[in-house]
């Protein structure tokens, strides 16, 4: 991973075809939202698909606690639907044929020249695609588990939720005097809320 890829910097904000070959652009799948992108080898890695399926349960719990999800990988428009749709995920996979962040954060996997994938990495991110923590997922058991995902996302939201402790002075004279937009999503409608889910 590049030296400049750490906590604290921002992670550029590639733009891929999703598995529907619709071109997304990572700040635009994120919106004002903490987000997992998940940098994979692809649907034929038996490891990849085994974490794939424990982050199918904390989507669940990711779209109730308003964040976001996202896997990358270097397989074709084809097999990444095939790979979404076979682990029965609902969040957006990208399609990086081109190898442009595998080149660009210098994560070849050399030791698979048959495939050419990316090193795994998982990156939590929040907003502005601000680098929470990065994990290096080349041996499986150096990916996180679903409870430490669990407990970013918690970090992450008490730095980006205004309102996450509403029981802080001030927070229930501002909801009485009608400012809502420090209560998330409360400051939002309806259209604008499910407008920046996928």
């Amino acid at each position: 991973m590049r030296s400049d890829m750490m906590p604290g910097a921002t992670f550029p904000d590639y733009q891929l075809s999703d598995h529907t070959g619709k071109h997304r652009k990572l700040s635009e799948l994120q919106g004002i939202d903490p987000m997992i992108v998940v940098l994979g080898r692809g649907g034929f890695c038996p490891k990849d698909r085994r974490q794939t399926e424990g982050l199918v349960q904390l989507y669940r719990e990711m779209e109730v606690g308003y964040c976001r999800l996202v896997t990358i990988t270097t397989d074709n428009i084809t097999q990444t639907n095939e790979y979404r749709s076979g682990a029965g995920a609902h969040w957006p996979f990208l399609s990086d044929t081109r190898r442009i962040i595998q080149k660009d954060l210098d994560i070849a996997e050399y030791t698979d020249p048959v495939h050419n994938p990316i090193i795994p990495h998982i990156i939590v991110l929040e907003p502005a695609l601000r680098i929470h923590k990065i994990y290096n997922g080349y041996w499986f058991f150096g990916r996180p588990t679903i409870e430490e995902l669990r407990l970013d996302l918690r970090a992450v939201s008490m730095i980006c939720r205004p309102d996450w402790d509403i029981t802080a002075p001030g927070f229930s004279a501002q909801w009485d005097q009608g400012s809502k937009e420090h209560f998330y999503p409360y400051g939002k409608t309806y259209v604008e809320t499910l407008g920046q889910q996928d």
